[in-house]
């Protein structure tokens, strides 16, 4: 019976490296297969997932599901508040003082 926490030992290089590789993968998807917009979140998702389980935690599965969640979710948090500023900063230009 398991009784305690899983201990994940990660480092803070690893978001800093895994989160652009992600936001780089999902342009080239964007670019050359056409991904659809639906799909972003889903393939910033599984993208996250592939670079943790076999690059940054390749010996602990349970950390590597864990943090892949968090770098797909952390992605498409950038690419989500970066589309809502670009559309904020451009509906601000058109509004007269």
């Amino acid at each position: 019976m398991l009784n305690e926490f899983p201990v994940i030992h990660t480092n803070i290089w690893d978001a800093f490296w895994a989160i652009p590789v992600i936001l780089i993968a999902l342009i080239v998807l964007k670019m050359v297969f056409k991904l659809p917009s639906s799909w972003v979140s889903t393939a910033a998702t599984v993208i996250g997932l592939c670079l943790s389980i076999f690059i940054s935690h390749p010996r602990n599965l349970s950390a590597g599901i864990f943090m892949g969640f968090f770098y797909g979710g952390a992605a498409v948090g950038v690419i989500y508040s970066l589309k809502a500023s670009y559309f904020a900063f451009r509906n601000t230009k058109n509004v007269k003082s």
